[in-house]
């Protein structure tokens, strides 16, 4: 089945810009924390907030404590007054956009201009917007109401942010014919002129169309009402639990689109379930093959087979016979380390991949004593080895274990860094570290020949890749780790600046081993493995110009580019 997801899909800047100004509220600001009517219209975000201790209040209190953020959709002046006035601390997190409107009709108003405002009358923008007018607006929902208006001696028009494109050109249309000297103002948002255009284009091409997104948002429902025009099988849904998965799967192509409000992990899992829907027809003796491509990567399994082939790579780069022990190691601690660290960190999965949350939640203590299993075998074959690699490997297990729990007692620290996640970046850096270590330093101090000038370019490789993988696994995931608190790089420096400075990165490390090899650094496999950065690389491309989308497949491509190093190593080594 072929799932195109609209370019438009998801939270606009406002939305962004109002999620993310709450979340920094609940961060930095005093408790405790409120909005001023719902935040944005979704559900989903509603209830995350709500979780996080931050309600909505509807009414102003004589008095007030702590912080309240203004709604994207903004409030009447008025009320932004009396907040302050009741005492709280106000964050307006207004949609910049929506703020130009409110100050156009204020600046008109103040010169005496009525204002037209076409727009839903109980929908909390218009409500604001109408407060700006200062006893001059009017609220219209169809042409007939705007018809049926008095004709007024000085006017403007406007539109809520989120209307019908269509129906405001005929509202502009008629006024220009009738009322001349009115003053019409282009107030739709370019996001909603885009979201409506990207979907009209979209569903000539497809079997059916998915609309994902709150039953009362506005913008929402005139995507689904676009799609059902189109006369394509239309489905709007707020979650995954609503699609009838029987009508979908057995279709030749679906289109999903979303509303201003709809985050992308909602996105994302309804993307997902499709996607799982429609690969279960394909099967391998019986068995639908993406249950089996599940089941290996949800498990760990499929990763820790990517750790053994990268530890194989990094031991033929640098002359390594006795391979085999320091790769099992290797798999070992990445399959114990990566479940325990999933079963510890199941809030953020709820967002980024919520199948795996699922996964973890129904199978938790088999695959905690799974974990357990692994490490405790990864270490005796580490004292195999000698009293130097099990000592490097328990203290890292440890590391690992306590990445995600309170090392410092509240009693004796108050402050926001009780734990190694709690380290901005800190995720990133040590998976690259333990990484490094296992599959690439572990496998030259366990040989006979010991660190070597080779080791340093095997290194780099390990760490680069690695860093590389997981950098990219936290562009695909900031908005889930922005919700549950983790700083990682691209929420750091921004995605753009991130993916930047990974492409870089990629380039250097091809570049790297054929020139390590021609230097005689590293042995022949340089001048063939640049392949291996040049496979990711070419997966990132890929997701920039959404050639790939964001999902279970992508995501098992990218975790395949490290079993790729281990299948040129073998390559190399069997025919050169």
């Amino acid at each position: 089945m072929k799932i195109i997801i609209a370019r438009t899909a998801g939270f606009c800047m406002g939305v962004r810009r109002a999620v993310d100004t709450v979340l920094d509220a609940s961060n930095g600001k005093k408790r405790p924390i409120c909005t001023y009517g719902p935040l944005i219209h979704n559900p989903q975000v509603l209830d995350l907030l709500k979780g996080k201790g931050i309600p909505a209040i509807s009414d102003i209190p004589e008095k007030g404590e702590g912080t309240v953020v203004i709604r994207a959709h903004g409030v009447p002046p008025e009320s932004k007054e009396a907040l302050k006035g009741a005492g709280f601390s106000v964050v307006d997190s207004t949609c910049p956009r929506v703020i130009k409107v409110q100050r156009i009709i204020h600046r008109h108003a103040k010169k005496g201009y009525h204002a037209i405002i076409i727009g839903d009358r109980d929908h909390p923008e218009v409500i604001g917007l109408n407060g700006y007018a200062h006893g001059r607006g009017h609220v219209v929902e169809t042409l007939d109401e705007v018809k049926k208006l008095p004709a007024f001696e000085n006017a403007i028009i406007v539109a809520q942010t989120t209307q019908n494109v269509a129906f405001y050109d005929d509202v502009k249309k008629w006024a220009s014919q009738t009322h001349p000297h009115y003053l019409t103002f282009d107030t739709i948002c370019d996001s909603t002129e885009k979201r409506q255009a990207d979907i009209l284009s979209i569903a000539k091409n497809v079997d059916a169309v998915v609309v994902v997104g709150g039953k009362n948002s506005g913008n929402t429902q005139r995507l689904a009402e676009l799609a059902r025009e189109s006369g394509k099988l239309t489905f709007h849904i707020e979650d995954v639990e609503e699609l009838d998965m029987n009508r979908i799967k057995h279709l030749d192509s679906v289109a999903i689109t979303a509303g201003a409000s709809t985050p992308n992990w909602i996105i994302s899992k309804v993307y997902r379930a499709i996607e799982t829907a429609s690969a279960s027809q394909e099967r391998l003796f019986g068995i639908p093959v993406a249950v089996i491509k599940m089941a290996l990567m949800r498990s760990n399994v499929y990763l820790a087979l990517a750790a053994a082939s990268l530890a194989y790579a990094c031991s033929v780069l640098q002359g390594i016979q006795n391979w085999l022990v320091p790769s099992a190691v290797a798999m070992l601690y990445v399959l114990s380390m990566h479940i325990f660290n999933h079963l510890t960190a199941i809030s953020a999965d709820r967002y980024n991949d919520p199948e795996r949350a699922d996964f973890y939640d129904r199978n938790k203590w088999a695959l905690a004593s799974f974990a357990f299993a692994g490490g405790g075998l990864g270490l005796l074959l580490a004292y195999s080895l000698g009293t130097f690699p099990f000592v490097v490997l328990l203290l890292m297990s440890l590391a690992g274990l306590s990445y995600n729990l309170p090392i410092i007692p509240n009693r004796l620290f108050k402050g926001k860094y009780k734990r190694l996640r709690d380290v901005p970046g800190s995720k990133t850096v040590l998976i690259t570290a333990a990484w490094g270590v296992v599959t690439a330093l572990l496998p030259a101090l366990t040989s006979r020949h010991g660190f070597t000038i080779s080791t340093l370019p095997a290194l780099l490789l390990a760490c680069g890749m690695v860093f590389s993988r997981t950098i990219f696994f936290d562009i695909l995931d900031m908005q889930g780790d922005r919700i549950v608190g983790q700083e990682t790089f691209p929420i750091i420096l921004g995605d753009k600046k991130t993916a930047k400075i990974l492409k870089n990165l990629l380039i250097t490390l091809a570049l790297m081993l054929p020139l390590s090899s021609l230097l005689g650094l590293i042995s022949g496999l340089g001048y063939i493995l640049w392949i291996y950065p040049a496979f990711l690389f070419g997966l990132m491309i890929a997701y920039q110009k959404r050639l790939i989308l964001p999902g279970f497949q992508l995501e098992f491509l990218v975790e395949s580019q490290l079993v790729l190093s281990g299948v040129i190593a073998l390559f190399w080594s069997l025919f050169f």
